[in-house]
């Protein structure tokens, strides 16, 4: 008897995986009941399925830094004007000196070595996009940490002082750089160009999916990922047991806001200019994408891949809703009812492990 429940214990699938192949199997519902609402089969077509991986990279990158404040118990609202901060940011330094004598009129050395070299224009554009993104992610950390604020009300604060910012480097208007280079082709499509190449797909998937596997890592195998976890499930207790939980905060804020960076660059190249006002409502389906993906407010729960399936969750039902002809009011109303009845879920799920505990 001991030996057969012994072997039988041996073929349980672990119970993280049990809910990944859940969601697994809801997003394919969902991606077949549109693909069978929609005629023609455009919904599964080549091209429709990499438009959407294509959108899907820019939710699930941010969502990605949203999983491991949301695995802190924490929140971050301030992601889509962080994405935004970003989009301008890569505009402006495309910008900043379109002709050398507008740079050596103003006296601006930087922008006049720029225009000199012209290859060196989309890497300082990229990293000070990634930069100030992750600065922002750090003030979001610094101030819940040494001022013990509630990060809900933290990022609700620098969501606006974010997108104010973005605001005023670009004068409240759209930027326009005279040539983006090869930032501008992160997301061009490569599946269905005219002419093939070895990437097989758009860059920017690419990073999503390098973003997955390193996070993935950090969480699984890594100290800082026990740690992160520690803090989510109880944060007196992960004091009390010798873990820096004002450093581990610090760490996920600023991480946060660097997957924002990045996901602003794939940003920038979807619309090519640089626009204060994109990324509205981004914190609200980077949110989606994690709880879907099966991380809990409660904290302590939380995948990169889970974030990945609600991402492409997400942007299923998005995409879908508006090939179908679905108003934008309905789409809005879908996603947060989706969210609800996720958080629900979730807490009927931790209720019914306290009965039987």
């Amino acid at each position: 008897m001991n030996a057969e429940s012994s072997n039988t214990r041996s073929f349980r699938l672990p119970k993280g995986w049990i809910d990944i192949g859940g969601r697994l199997i809801a997003l394919l519902v969902v991606f077949v009941f549109f693909a069978s609402m929609i005629p023609d089969g455009r919904f599964y077509g080549l091209r429709n399925l990499e438009n959407l991986l294509r959108q899907s990279a820019v939710y699930g990158t941010a969502g990605l830094g949203m999983t491991l404040v949301i695995i802190t118990a924490g929140i971050d609202l301030s992601v889509g004007s962080m994405i935004a901060l970003s989009v301008v940011t890569v505009a402006w330094v495309l910008n900043i000196g379109a002709g050398a004598e507008a740079a050596t009129v103003g006296g601006n050395e930087a922008a006049y070595f720029i225009t000199q070299h012209p290859v060196l224009a989309p890497i300082a554009a990229c990293a000070a996009a990634i930069l100030i993104a992750t600065l922002a992610g750090l003030v979001n950390g610094s101030l819940i940490v040494w001022m013990r604020l509630v990060p809900f009300i933290v990022t609700l604060g620098t969501m606006g002082v974010f997108r104010g910012l973005a605001k005023g480097i670009a004068h409240e208007r759209d930027i326009y750089p005279p040539d983006a280079g090869w930032v501008g082709r992160i997301m061009d499509p490569v599946l269905t160009a005219k002419t093939g190449s070895w990437m097989l797909l758009p860059t920017g998937v690419w990073i999503l999916i390098a973003g997955v596997v390193v996070t993935s890592f950090l969480l699984g195998y890594t100290r800082l990922g026990r740690h992160i976890y520690a803090v989510g499930s109880n944060e007196e207790t992960a004091w009390l047991c010798g873990v820096k939980v004002g450093r581990v905060k610090l760490i996920v804020y600023s991480l946060c806001g660097f997957f924002c960076g990045l996901a602003g660059l794939m940003q920038f190249s979807y619309i090519g200019i640089g626009q204060p006002t994109t990324g509205d409502k981004y914190e609200l389906f980077a949110i989606a994408a994690v709880i879907i993906g099966g991380a809990s407010f409660n904290g302590g729960e939380g995948s990169a891949f889970g974030t990945l399936i609600g991402a492409l969750t997400i942007t299923v039902l998005y995409a879908g809703g508006q090939q179908m002809g679905w108003s934008k009011w309905v789409q809005e109303m879908v996603i947060g009812a989706i969210i609800i009845i996720a958080v629900a879920l979730d807490r009927l799920r931790h209720l019914r492990w306290k009965s039987t505990n």
